[in-house]
């Protein structure tokens, strides 16, 4: 994975210098109604020259516009401050753990045998617990009850099918039944259009940046 995010950072930097060595800035000096692919720079967004306005080519990412929440009482509007507030921390972890466990799949498909695979996973669970003990201890039992969610948000995929898939169903429900003990299930499933839909609107409004 590292090796290909090197490759495409390469790939990205030949382009920008070969782009700027060329000297292909934006103008209006092409006749009208001639079509010729340039690129704006320092951007580096494809654009063509139609007759005679330079129009850029560039994709954007699909924008949710949510009417404004009403709330009955002022108890309502700060418990949703608060879900905000516990989104913004916990929603980045739920993406860490989702990609972490997308690579650690890939790669373990290249392992030759099951051995060298719990090899893998034993290594990797020290150093998942010594890099994110600490930052769990921090969050609060609410917030460890929306960080399960939002793993399944990210991961379509419950914490304890999770667990159970690359740790064997014996660690699935030892963890599950210790969470437990602190009011969490490893099994609570992602709502986004039942009970969880105040979450799905606060996540999506963390990550179009509007809080």
């Amino acid at each position: 994975m590292k090796k290909i995010v090197q490759i495409y950072l390469f790939l990205a930097v030949t382009f920008v210098y070969n782009a700027k060595a060329q000297d292909l800035i934006a103008d209006n000096t092409t006749p009208a109604k001639q079509r010729t692919t340039i690129y704006l720079l320092p951007n580096v967004y494809p654009a063509i020259i139609l007759d005679g306005d330079t129009v850029a080519c560039m994709s954007l990412h699909d924008f949710i516009k949510y009417s404004p929440l009403r709330f009955a009482s002022s108890r309502q509007q700060v418990q949703y401050s608060k879900l905000i507030r516990d989104v913004k921390k916990t929603l980045p972890y739920a993406k860490e753990i989702a990609g972490i466990i997308t690579e650690t799949y890939e790669y373990m498909e290249t392992l030759p045998d099951d051995k060298a695979r719990q090899q893998h996973l034993n290594r990797m669970e020290r150093h998942l617990k010594e890099i994110y003990t600490p930052k769990m201890k921090k969050l609060t039992r609410s917030q460890g009850q929306l960080l399960i969610k939002l793993v399944d948000r990210e991961t379509n995929s419950s914490s304890y099918h999770i667990v159970d898939a690359f740790m064997g169903t014996g660690k699935a429900i030892f963890w599950n039944t210790f969470a437990s003990l602190f009011g969490n299930s490893l099994k609570k499933r992602y709502n986004p259009y039942g009970e969880d839909r105040l979450t799905e609107r606060a996540c999506v409004l963390v990550e179009q940046g509007a809080f």
